[in-house]
C-alpha cells in the first residue's frame, strides 16, 4: 500500500511502526452543526484507507476525534467565538446537548455513506487532563509561555515550523505586516494559543495551572492521538483545509513535547466543489446526506460518485452526475442478483482482473482505475459466478452493498401478484393499453417491471 505523504510530498509505502498493525488517526467533526457531504468526503478517507489495508491483510486501528470545545470561528488567529458556544446561543441548548445532538447526526449520516464505525471516537472534553499535561511539558521544554492565563506556543522554538504547509515563519511574518492588528501578548505573530483564559461569561471552562480556561483547537489532536495510538503512529488524515494551521500546529506541539516525529504519513483529501465554490456554510451551498435520500438517491451512490475522482483532487458535484451514478449502482446490484451464486475459485483471467483491482487500490487509492477494472469485469465474458465472486470481494473496499439484491429475500405481495397476472392476461388478449396501465400501477408500488417468456416479473427498486 502506497500513499501520498503531504509532509514529504512523495508516495510512500505504508510500513507500520508495529508490524502487521496499522494505526490511523483522523480529524473528525466539530459537532456544533450538521455535517455536509463535502465534509463526508474527507471523513470517508480514513475509512477507505482502513478498508484498503484490511484488503491487503493488515490489522488496522482507526480512531476519529470529536471536537466539542476549542474550535474558534477564526482558525488562523485563534480569535472569535468558540463554535460550540456559538451553537449554544443559536439553539438554546447546553454545549453537552449540542454535542450529543450533532455527534449522533454525524454517525447516522456516516453510516448511510458506508463509513464503518471507527474503533473509538474520543471527545476533546474528555481529554482536558492530557492536554494540560502536554502544555506543561511544552512550557518546561521552552516551547510555550504563559501571559495572563493564556498559554502560547512559541513557533520560533520549532525550526521545522511550516514543513507541512509551506507556511514558513518568514512568509508568515511578511503576511502579518498586512494585518491591522496582532495580539500584543504574542512574541511572534504566528504564535498560537494552547490554552485560553476564560472570560467571565464563558460556560465551557476548566481549572488549570494558569487559571480557569479552555484548550485551543490544535492541542486536542496531539493529546488524543498520542494517548490512544502512542507517540509514534502510522497515518493521520484530514481535509486540505486542515494542513494550516491545524496540522502544522499539531506537528509543532506533538514533536515539541516528545522530541521526535510522531506521524509517519500525513494524508489530505481535496475539497468538494458545487458550482465552482467549496461547499461551506458561508457559501450557503450545504447539502446533507439526508438531502440525498430526500431526493430519492441512495447515499451509497454518493460514495460511488466520490470514487470517480482521486481523493487528493478537488471534486465537482452535480445532481446530474449523481443521478447517473445512482442508475449505475442500481444496475450493478441487479446484475449481481442475476450472476448469483458466486464461484468458489477464479480462472486465470479472473485472477488477472483481481490483481489489477488490488494494484489500483494499493496505488494511493486510485479508485477511478479500480472502477475501470470493475466495469471491464461487468462487460467481460467471464462466467457469471466469477463476476459475482470478484465484485463481492471488492465490495469490502467499495462498500456499495453490491449484494443487496442478490441476498434479498424480497417477494411480491399478493396485490402485486394479482396485478402481474392481470397484466399477463391483458397482454395475451393484445390489450396493450390495459397492460401499460397495469405496468404503471406496478411501478407506482416501487417495482421494476420486466417482460419475460414466462410472463411479467418484477423487482423492487427500494
Amino acid at each position: 500500500m502506497r500513499l501520498y505523504n503531504s509532509l514529504t510530498r512523495e508516495l510512500e509505502e505504508v510500513v507500520p511502526v508495529e508490524p502487521g498493525h496499522v494505526k490511523i488517526y483522523s480529524c473528525g467533526p466539530t459537532v456544533y452543526r450538521y455535517i455536509h457531504i463535502g465534509n463526508m468526503r474527507s471523513f470517508m478517507l480514513g475509512d477507505l484507507i482502513r478498508r484498503a489495508l484490511r484488503f491487503e491483510g493488515q490489522d488496522v486501528t482507526w480512531i476519529m476525534n470529536i471536537t466539542d470545545v476549542g474550535h474558534m470561528t477564526d482558525d488562523v488567529t485563534d480569535t472569535g467565538r468558540d463554535k460550540m458556544e456559538l451553537a449554544e446561543s443559536d439553539e438554546g441548548l447546553s454545549a453537552v446537548e449540542i454535542a450529543q445532538k450533532y455527534t449522533l447526526a454525524f454517525l447516522e449520516d456516516a453510516d448511510l455513506v458506508g463509513i464503518e464505525r471507527a474503533a473509538f471516537y474520543p471527545h476533546a472534553t474528555d481529554h482536558i487532563k492530557e492536554m494540560i499535561s502536554i502544555i506543561d511539558t511544552l512550557i518546561e521544554r521552552g516551547h510555550a509561555y504563559e501571559v495572563d492565563g493564556t498559554v502560547y506556543y512559541d513557533v520560533t522554538t520549532f525550526p521545522a515550523y511550516g514543513k507541512l504547509s509551506g507556511n514558513t515563519l518568514d512568509q508568515l511574518r511578511a503576511g502579518h505586516r498586512q494585518e491591522v492588528a496582532v495580539d500584543p501578548a504574542k512574541r511572534h505573530p504566528a504564535d498560537f494559543a494552547l490554552w485560553k483564559k476564560a472570560g467571565a461569561t464563558r460556560a465551557l471552562k476548566w481549572p488549570s495551572p494558569w487559571g480557569e480556561g479552555f484548550p485551543g483547537w490544535h492541542i486536542e489532536c496531539s493529546a488524543m492521538s498520542m494517548k490512544h495510538l502512542g507517540d509514534r503512529f502510522d497515518i493521520h488524515t484530514g481535509g486540505n483545509d486542515n494542513k494550516f494551521p491545524h496540522h502544522e500546529d499539531e506537528i509543532a506541539q506533538s514533536e515539541g513535547a516528545v522530541g521526535h516525529p510522531v506521524v509517519s504519513i500525513w494524508v489530505h483529501g481535496g475539497f468538494l466543489q458545487m458550482g465552482g465554490q467549496k461547499m461551506s456554510k458561508s457559501a450557503k451551498n450545504i447539502k446533507r446526506v439526508t438531502d440525498l435520500a430526500d431526493e430519492g438517491i441512495d447515499p451509497l451512490a454518493y460514495r460511488l460518485l466520490c470514487f470517480g475522482t482521486r481523493y487528493r483532487s478537488e471534486m465537482a458535484f452535480s445532481w446530474e452526475a449523481l443521478e447517473g451514478v445512482q442508475r449505475r449502482l442500481v444496475e450493478l446490484r441487479r446484475r449481481m442478483a442475476e450472476w448469483a451464486p458466486a464461484s468458489s475459485t477464479l480462472s486465470d483471467a479472473g485472477a488477472a482482473y483481481d490483481a489489477r483491482f488490488r494494484e489500483a487500490v494499493a496505488s494511493d487509492l486510485d479508485m477511478p482505475a479500480a472502477l475501470v477494472v470493475m466495469n471491464e469485469v461487468v462487460s467481460s465474458d467471464l462466467p457469471s459466478g466469477e463476476k459475482y465472486l470478484l465484485l463481492a470481494s471488492w465490495d469490502s473496499v467499495l462498500a456499495l452493498d453490491l449484494e443487496r439484491e442478490a441476498k434479498s429475500d424480497w417477494e411480491p405481495t399478493e396485490e402485486m401478484r394479482a396485478l402481474m397476472s392481470e397484466r399477463d392476461l391483458a397482454r395475451a388478449a393484445r390489450d396493450f393499453a390495459k397492460a401499460d396501465a397495469l405496468r404503471e400501477r406496478l411501478e407506482t408500488l416501487g417495482l421494476e417491471v420486466m417482460d419475460t417468456p414466462e410472463g411479467t416479473t418484477v423487482r423492487s427498486t427500494g
